[in-house]
């Protein structure tokens, strides 16, 4: 579970063209569990607890997201955030 889609959903490095960038996807739970661990600062246990999934899963999803989004940094690639199998909190339909 997700609180909310997020309002920009694509990052892209400056100077190089759209049609010469490769990228990286990250799922909206990959974004989600950075969002409330790392930039909310919620320990893993919390965070695992809020989106109704195992803490070993949030593990996983955490390190996914990073592995991403620093390959997307290292090497110049844009950041798209799509899909995943999620439903956002106080509402009952899977995205």
């Amino acid at each position: 579970m997700v609180d909310a889609e997020p309002d920009i959903t694509y990052f892209k490095p400056r100077g190089i063209p759209l049609t010469e960038l490769k990228e990286v996807e990250l799922t909206v739970e990959e974004f989600e569990a950075m969002r409330l661990n790392d930039l909310g600062e919620h320990e893993q246990k919390a965070v695992a607890k809020r989106m109704g999934v195992s803490q070993p899963t949030l593990h996983r999803l955490l390190l996914s997201a990073r592995k991403k989004v620093s390959d997307a940094i290292v090497n110049g690639k844009a950041i798209k955030i799509h899909g995943g199998t999620y439903s956002i909190i106080g509402k009952s339909k899977k995205r």
